[in-house]
Formats: structure tokens, sequence, C-alpha cells
């Protein structure tokens, strides 16, 4: 780093001038983005003082993220770097105006994820173009944009062909360069990383034995077994034996067809330190979002529809398919056999992306693209899978792995380690009463769920009795009579 000899700035003043740089802005309803990180980043850009004060605090802290990450997307510092165009941004734009009325450049370039460097130079042009105007003076060189009548009609015309206007869409070739780097075919799960995985689940030594193989093959696997005995549980934590996150983009923009990859419901952000979202020294492009790696279920209710881009006819906003959110991550099937759509159907569909890793969806536009399958799909049922599929299928899914029933002592171990969590104290003696009076005498077979369930009943019994929360022999009566009545 070269020397400067202007005035330094200690970090106390730093800090105080950069927080009244940032000021706090508007919070917006609608694709919700880091605001304070594009704020900061843009507050700095071509102050020399401040950026070289920041590029020294920033070799001081180091950034250990770095070692842990092998893709970051590049924070874009020209147009051409984002790969899109000014009439791209300008429909995002206007249609943002056209909902709020007016808003501070610095607020539409946190909506739309473009840094306001590239933004405020189009800003102006449009305002040339009389479709915004200045409509008052705000902090740091920055106006307040108001829509004119022209950009109005203009903005109506878009949010006919498509009512979207949150973040600005990352192009499909820069999406497989970030599935390329960070693939889940890429990881290694080792018997320590299954133990931290699967630290609150009561798991063999054998079962371990058979996992781990399974998930270092990067491509599934059936969970088959009887009901209760924690095959979802254990499809639910394999994505964590990988114990990092990916970066995806908010939305995927492939050829005008406006793509949400980016879900809330299924997608659980990781935030930044509370330090780091006032101060950006990461230099993360505003329109990737950093999430854990992804573990989706899909149950009974799954359909054809939620494997293939949908397109809402009133908004023409696009939602991507369940396998393309899964992408680095954990897909399963749950209840496998039990869908609405037949067996066959499911599989037809997926049996060559299996095969080949990748996927081919149909676009609203007519156009065929060709994605990455790069997840772990977990068929999880407690259905025989000869009776399910056939040959052909099965090769492909080259791990069988059944959920036995828990051994006797791993049964009376479960009631140990569920007891406190529901709130009760264990009695060793009870827990044998229950065994050896309705379960041996009646030939019951154990189910890992079974101990949770009927804490969960003998905790409500005391509840109602106003008895202390203690396992006892009859809280277990009243449980079993009231558990297996069907059963």
């Amino acid at each position: 780093m070269s020397t400067h000899q202007e005035e330094d700035f200690s970090m106390d003043e730093l800090l105080e001038g950069f927080q009244s740089v940032t000021g706090p802005e508007e919070d917006e309803e609608t694709d919700e983005q880091p605001a304070e990180k594009i704020l900061a980043h843009d507050a700095i850009r071509g102050n020399k003082q401040l950026e070289e004060l920041f590029e020294r605090v920033h070799s001081l802290l180091g950034n250990a993220d770095d070692e842990e990450i092998s893709f970051k997307p590049k924070i874009p510092e020209t147009l051409s770097e984002t790969k899109l165009s000014a009439d791209e941004i300008e429909k995002l734009v206007l249609k943002y105006l056209l909902q709020k009325g007016s808003a501070a450049g610095r607020s539409i370039s946190a909506q739309i994820a473009i840094p306001f460097g590239i933004l405020f130079p189009l800003l102006k042009v449009w305002k040339n173009d009389q479709l915004i105007t200045f409509k008052s003076a705000a902090e740091m060189g920055d106006y307040v944009f108001g829509i004119t009548d022209l950009g109005r009609e203009r903005a109506r015309k878009y949010a006919i062909e498509c009512s979207y206007y949150g973040s600005a869409p990352v192009g499909l070739p820069e999406y497989l360069h970030s599935m390329a780097m960070q693939t889940i075919a890429g990881m290694e799960a080792t018997e320590q990383d299954l133990n931290r995985a699967f630290s609150d689940l009561l798991i063999s030594k054998e079962m371990f034995h058979k996992l781990g193989p399974a998930i270092n093959s990067g491509r599934g696997m059936f969970l088959f077994g009887e009901p209760g005995n924690g095959k979802t549980s254990i499809a639910e934590r394999i994505t964590s034996c990988f114990g990092d996150t990916v970066w995806i983009p908010r939305t995927l923009g492939i050829d005008g067809d406006l793509i949400r990859l980016f879900d809330p419901g299924v997608h659980e952000i990781v935030f930044e330190d509370e330090d780091e979202t006032i101060f950006d020294l990461s230099g993360v492009d505003p329109r990737w979002v950093r999430i854990k790696r992804p573990t989706i279920v899909a149950g009974g209710e799954l359909t054809m529809k939620e494997l293939e881009v949908t397109q809402n006819p009133i908004t023409k906003i696009c939602e991507s398919p369940l396998q393309l959110k899964s992408n680095c991550g954990t897909l399963v099937i749950d209840d496998f056999g039990r869908q609405t759509m037949p067996v066959e159907v499911l599989l037809n569909r997926w049996i060559v992306p299996l095969e080949k890793r990748f996927d081919y969806l149909n676009l609203p536009s007519g156009k065929k693209v060709q994605v990455p399958f790069d997840q772990l799909i977990i068929f999880s049922t407690n259905l025989e899978p000869n009776d399910l599929v056939d040959g052909a299928f099965l090769r492909r899914i080259p791990y069988k792995i059944q959920v036995p029933d828990p051994l006797p002592e791993h049964f009376v171990k479960l009631f140990d380690i569920m007891a406190p969590k529901v709130g009760l104290i264990n009695d060793p003696e009870a827990v044998e009463y229950l065994i050896d009076t309705h379960y041996i005498p009646k030939q019951r077979p154990f189910r890992n769920c079974q101990p949770r369930d009927l804490l969960l009943q003998v905790r409500n019994f005391c509840v109602y009795r106003k008895l202390p929360k203690k396992v006892t022999k009859e809280a277990f009566d009243f449980a079993v009579d009231n558990y297996f009545s069907m059963m």
C-alpha cells in the first residue's frame, strides 16, 4: 500500500463520520436488501483517504471467510460487470418508483441491489430523458427522485410485462459458475462430521458406516423402514454433515424471464455480524445471498408443478422448481410412494437428471435451458423400494439403507435423552415397568419416536393432575392407553 501524507482519522472519528454518511434508510416492502452494505461501499468509493483507511483496517482484521468459502460473488464496479443492460435496470427503477412515488438514489440502489456508483449516472440519463425528475437534494451528493408522467406511462407498460421490481437478476452463466464452485459433489464427509451432524440423535455405529459412503457419493439414497424410526430426522441432518454455506442469486434472469431462486420459506439466510452490516469490507455483490446449504423436504403434497418453472399469470414472475432451490444441498422426498402424482411420473421426470447430474427446464418463453442437478436426493419411505420402482431406477440410486427398529438398550436410553427435553424427570424403574408391562407381553415393536410421544403424554397428564413433572408408572399406563388404543 502506498503511503499517504494527508491528515489521518482516528478509528472513533471514522466510525462516527461513516455512520453519519450512511444514515438510516427507509425499509422497503419488496425483496428486502442489505441497504447498509450497499451504502457503505458506495460512500467510500472515490475518496482516496477513506479507501486507504478501510484498506488498512481490512488488512489488519484479515478475512477469515476467504479460507472457508471457495466462491464469493464480487461486487460489480461497472455496468458491464453486472452483465445487465441499462434498459433492464431502467425497468426495475421505473416500476419501483411507480409504486413508491419518490425515493432517494441510494434507496433505489438498495432496492434493486445495484451499487449507487453504477446507478447514479443512469439516473441522470433518465432525468434528461424526462422519465424521472429531481425532487429535492439528499445527503452526500444524492437526490430524491420522482417519476414523471412519461415515466409512469412507460412503467405501466413494463409492469404489464412483469411486475417484479426487486433485486436485479443474475445471469445464467454466472449462476452456473457459482454452482460449479460450490458443488456438493466436491464435498467430503468424515465420521467426525457425521457425529457432529447427528449429535442430537441416537444413531448406531453400523448406521453411520452405511450413511457415510452414501453421503459422500453425492448422488442419492433410499431410506426405508417402519414409520417412526427417524428416517426423516436422519435425512434432514445429512446436509449439515458438510457444515458450510453457499451463495445463491436472489433472482435469475434468463432471456427476459425473471425466476426467483431465493425462497425464505426453505432457505436459511446467514447474516453477517452487526458491525459488518455497517462497514462493508466483504465486497460482495448484493444481488446474491449467503445461505446454509439447503435441505428441502417435499412430502405427499409434491406435484409435478413444483418440479417445473412456474409463472404467475398476473405478475409474470417465475418461481424456480424445488430441485433448483435445493442445488448444492439436499432434497428429501418424504413418504415416497404416497404422493398424489404417480410414482412412475416422478421417476420418469428424474431418471435422466439422476444419471447425468443436469436437468432441463422449460421457460415460459418456450426456451429450454440446461441447469445443474446438483443435490443429494433422499427418498424416504416406509414401503419396500422394490415394490415402488423398477431395476432401472434402483440402479441410479446406488444406496438403499434400512432404518431398523431401536435395540432395547437404545430404546431405554431415548427416555433418558428425551425426558429433560420435554421438561420431565426420568425414572428408570418406570421405564422398565413400561417395557415389561406394555411391550414384551404384547410383542409391541420398539420405535424411535415412541419415547418422545409417550413422554409428551406423560407431561400433559402431570400438568392436568397438578402432579410433579416426573415419569411414573401411573402416567405411563395413561399414556399407553391413549397412544396404542388403535394400534
